[in-house]
């Protein structure tokens, strides 16, 4: 029954190739930590292996770095499913902030403008950061301070919301800025009207 279990804890930590457990341990010395955290003290990996057995339980290498090495008694496999699931809870609680692109020209109207401006304020309110580019083309690279124009009136009519991270920057026929949506503050509670004490009368 022994033999099967330390075969089945071997197939067990190729899987997951984290941490070196039982068998792998071959330290002549190594510092010992029980499963309710109490020092056990220095001694060798093999004795260390005979005592988590007893408890059937796993021995498990956690500061490989250490003089003498660290190991510490434990479920390995409980502890690897908790791992496991803290890693998924910590990547549902992230959010992937994304940069959306807003293009425009030189000449354009005021209405696509409005357009541009209304999308790139959806983005803002929606947590991602905004990259807002002007394309010069041929003898527009003549008047590059229209573009400026364009995108310093841009982030104004998002100051807002807006942090502007990169101000307008000309790079090849390209001028763009960056904008960040500022961190947004939940509103304000309404104060509680004040109930008349007894024996006072409310106006």
């Amino acid at each position: 029954m022994l033999c099967i279990r330390a075969f089945f804890r071997r197939c067990f930590t190729i899987a997951t190739a984290v941490h070196q457990i039982n068998e792998e341990i071959t330290d002549k010395e190594i510092r010992l930590i029980g499963n309710e955290g109490e020092q056990l003290g220095i001694m060798s990996a093999e004795e260390a292996l005979r005592i988590a057995a007893e408890r059937d339980l796993d021995l498990v290498k956690i500061a490989p770095g250490s003089n003498p090495p660290v190991c510490k008694i434990m479920d390995y496999g409980k502890y690897r499913f908790e791992q496991t699931k803290k890693e998924k809870d910590a990547k549902k609680n992230q959010r992937v902030i994304e940069i959306k692109e807003i293009r425009m020209s030189p000449g354009i109207g005021d209405n696509d403008f409005n357009t541009k401006l209304k999308n790139g304020q959806k983005f803002l309110n929606d947590g991602n950061r905004v990259k807002v580019s002007v394309r010069f083309r041929g003898r527009e690279m003549a008047h590059t301070d229209i573009g400026e124009v364009l995108l310093r009136n841009f982030a104004e009519k998002c100051a807002d919301i807006a942090n502007l991270d990169k101000a307008p920057k000309l790079e090849g026929r390209n001028m763009s800025m960056f904008l960040s949506p500022k961190p947004q503050t939940p509103p304000k509670k309404p104060a509680k009207p004040k109930t008349p004490k007894t024996g006072e009368s409310a106006e």
